[in-house]
């Protein structure tokens, strides 16, 4: 399974969003961003579909993928390209979904990229690497360097999350990210397709 082009993941968080996070889905679409990711799971399981559905048909003209940050059975009847798990999950998503379905996994260090297997993930999604006010309480930032060592034990592609900007992005790719992914920084914006269209200008197209 190849990732979405650009490498490059919006995950929604409709607390902090400045607006309606299907409105700001249309704009990171229209801007070049090919991955989206529902992460609202807070809500009721029905709310969930609905918003999930809603992306999905929103992303289908850009030929995007869509994903959901939660369960997969819910992903699957939502008609969703994927989903990605918690930290630990087990193996059930792929037996679920299929060998077309975009799976991922969180991790934050490289002693667990190191069990990542490829067989039934692919990718994984590490941080956060730098600062970031979006997900506190997660302990010290990896920086670049643990970046590095998950990279370099893991068997799938790694896509770096926390602190991701225009000027840390080239830090993240030195250190052999595959894709990043970004949250509250285009949530909060007040022109979130202005902000992808910045972070897409100094990511290195194609890979």
């Amino acid at each position: 399974m190849r990732l979405p082009e650009p490498p490059l993941l919006l995950v929604t968080d409709r607390r902090r969003a400045r607006g309606n996070i299907l409105d700001i889905a249309a704009a990171a679409f229209a801007a070049g961003c090919r991955w989206v990711s529902l992460r609202e799971k807070d809500l009721p399981q029905a709310e969930q579909a609905e918003l999930l559905r809603a992306l999905v048909s929103l992303a289908r003209p850009f030929q995007a993928k869509v994903t959901l940050h939660g369960d997969p059975k819910l992903a699957r009847d939502a008609g969703a390209d994927g989903v990605h798990l918690a930290a630990g999950s087990d193996a059930a998503a792929r037996r679920l979904l299929g060998n077309d379905a975009l799976i991922g996994i969180s991790i934050h260090s490289a002693d667990e990229g190191r069990n990542v297997d490829p067989a039934l993930v692919d990718y994984v999604i590490a941080g956060a690497v730098f600062e970031t006010a979006s997900k506190p309480g997660y302990g010290p930032a990896l920086g670049p360097e643990e970046l590095a060592l998950i990279v370099k034990v893991s068997l799938v592609p790694v896509i770096a999350i926390g602190g991701i900007t225009p000027e840390t992005i080239p830090d993240c790719l030195a250190a052999g990210a595959s894709g990043i992914a970004v949250m509250g920084g285009i949530m909060r914006s007040s022109d979130p397709g202005k902000e992808i269209g910045n972070l897409l200008a100094v990511y290195p197209r194609p890979r």
